[in-house]
């Protein structure tokens, strides 16, 4: 038989295996995407599990103040040097090293990257225990007495739980440039776990002081559990791994170039949080932890659908940051179809049915009626601004894919100054009211940062424009959604307030929360989304 020549055959054409290489790529981010998808959804479901638990235990009152405040002192540690940043810096360098088969090259940035970081981590480590009083004192000017010499206590244990955080996202960094998503997104299901276990065994032997103490050790033994479950996976994968000091490597300084900005951006918007955590602590007793109640709630969709398509993206972009533009274009156009179609049913039912899985979560113990209220109100508050927030992941990674992160973060500045200024100019002209009135306060916060959210993404959308072109996702696409979601919403809460009512807050949850998702995938294949029909296909196997 006559065999065709290697220079002859199609398939070692330059452009067949072009063309090859993308596909592959675009099979391995929905892969990708799913995969990431399952793992924070496992996640998220401990997550919910624990906030179940911690209300529980301390519903709205001074302890769980104390312990959100704790858990978000060090959060600045995380957020600086933590998965925002090495996705931005790390991943789009490490991952076009392997696609260009520079193995070797790979696994010593791996390790000088990891020196680096562990030699930076202990240091802020040490700091941060020594000066947790004026941390406290600075950042929680309304903590006094009992809640404020807790808050430090409970600082102090869970700092360097925040600096075995950043280790796992070096680990996360590794794991998704090698397209093994699923571990280090279910991985945080130990730590949820280690806070978990020490409630349940601690509740009905302690007081909620010494309570909220044994809370902090869980969460610091919870994330080493985070960290250590990743290391066999990390051996496994790359071979070439040596932790040295080389802090010189060409990649290594591309890295540390690319991470300044990402971490101003990171520093931008944790100075943020840090605004609200100031004016929250400020105004009634409860107004912290009931902020940090809605913030779970609003961050998980943002986290399951945002950030699973935004980090399964995020290393085939870098793959493909040297072909033409069209093919950016088509990824983060898809992309964007896949976020939309899921977050905006989220979206509306916090708005219009969010009491109801306030209440079907949270209700319980120490957690009334009137906790679910103030919760669902700052919940409803961040709805506003939800499907803004999750968009921004996306066309964020698009940037730190072609090396970007400058962009993203002047822009970030942008959102967080502006939400800011927001809220103080709605906060401070009512001030004597506000503190004087309720946790659901807390709800201004939220506000501003959705109008902030939305200007973030119409900004971010218009500079990538600039740099690809059009990224429009189709005519009367998002409508179409939104149409569909505003539709079976509005249906659900006819029903479940006026046609048949049920009083208990989880069987009204487990009755009507599925027939709303039922009711608008229904009506986005009769409105005839592509989207839809794509999950109704997988759907039937």
């Amino acid at each position: 038989m006559t065999q065709t020549p290697p220079e002859r055959d199609p398939r070692n054409h330059p452009e067949a295996r072009k063309s090859e290489s993308v596909a592959s790529g675009r099979r391995a981010g929905g892969r990708g995407a799913a995969l990431v998808a399952a793992g924070i959804l496992l996640s998220r479901i401990s997550g919910l599990v624990r906030e179940r638990v911690f209300a529980y235990c301390f519903g709205a009152s001074l302890y769980a103040d104390v312990f959100r405040a704790a858990l978000r002192m060090p959060n600045v540690l995380q957020n600086l040097l933590g998965e925002g940043t090495l996705s931005a810096s790390f991943i789009p360098v490490y991952a076009e090293l392997l696609e260009q088969g520079r193995e070797r090259e790979a696994g010593r940035v791996a390790g000088a990257l990891f020196a680096l970081l562990a030699a930076l981590v202990a240091a802020i480590v040490l700091v941060g225990i020594f000066l947790a009083p004026i941390a406290v004192t600075l950042f929680l000017p309304g903590f006094s007495g009992e809640r404020r010499e807790l808050a430090i206590t409970c600082t102090r244990i869970i700092f360097p739980m925040a600096g075995t955080l950043v280790l796992s996202a070096w680990a996360l960094g590794i794991l998704n440039s090698h397209r093994r998503f699923f571990l280090s997104y279910v991985a945080p299901v130990l730590w949820n776990a280690a806070i978990i276990t020490t409630l349940l065994l601690g509740v009905r032997r302690t007081d909620s002081y010494d309570l909220v103490v044994l809370a902090a050790w869980g969460a610091l033994a919870g994330g080493l559990l985070q960290f250590a479950v990743q290391l066999p996976w990390i051996l496994r994968l790359e071979r070439h791994l040596k932790v040295r000091w080389a802090p010189r490597l060409p990649a290594v300084r591309e890295i540390l170039r690319t991470a300044g900005p990402a971490i101003l951006g990171r520093g931008v918007v944790q100075v943020g949080s840090y605004v609200d955590l100031v004016l929250a602590s400020l105004l009634a007793t409860g107004a912290v932890a009931v902020l940090g109640y809605a913030q779970t709630l609003y961050m998980l969709p943002v986290s399951l659908f945002g950030m699973s398509v935004a980090a399964a993206e995020l290393p085939e972009l870098a793959r493909r940051r040297g072909d033409a533009g069209s093919v950016l274009r088509a990824r983060l156009r898809s992309g964007t179809r896949r976020i939309a179609f899921l977050v905006i049913p989220a979206a509306v039912g916090y708005l219009l049915l969010g009491e109801m899985v306030v209440a079907a979560l949270y209700q319980t113990g120490d957690f009334g009626p009137r906790e679910a209220t103030e919760v669902y109100a700052v919940l409803a508050a961040y709805a506003v601004g939800l499907v803004a927030a999750t968009g921004s992941r996306l066309y964020a990674s698009a940037f730190f894919a072609l090396h970007d992160t400058r962009t993203p973060a002047r822009i970030a500045l942008v959102r967080v100054v502006c939400a800011s200024l927001l809220v103080l100019l709605i906060i401070f002209p009512g001030r004597d009211l506000l503190l004087a009135g309720e946790a659901r306060d807390a709800a201004w916060l939220g506000l501003g940062a959705s109008i902030a959210a939305w200007l973030e993404w119409a900004v971010l959308r218009h500079r990538l424009s600039h740099r690809l072109g059009p990224l429009a996702v189709g005519s009367w696409v998002l409508p179409r959604m939104l149409l569909a979601a505003g539709a079976a919403a509005a249906l659900v809460a006819l029903c479940s307030r006026v046609w048949w009512p049920i009083d208990a807050p989880l069987p009204r949850a487990l009755l009507y929360l599925p027939l709303y998702g039922g009711l608008y995938l229904g009506a986005t294949l009769l409105l005839g989304l592509d989207d839809a029909h794509h999950l109704w296909r997988r759907g039937q196997g």
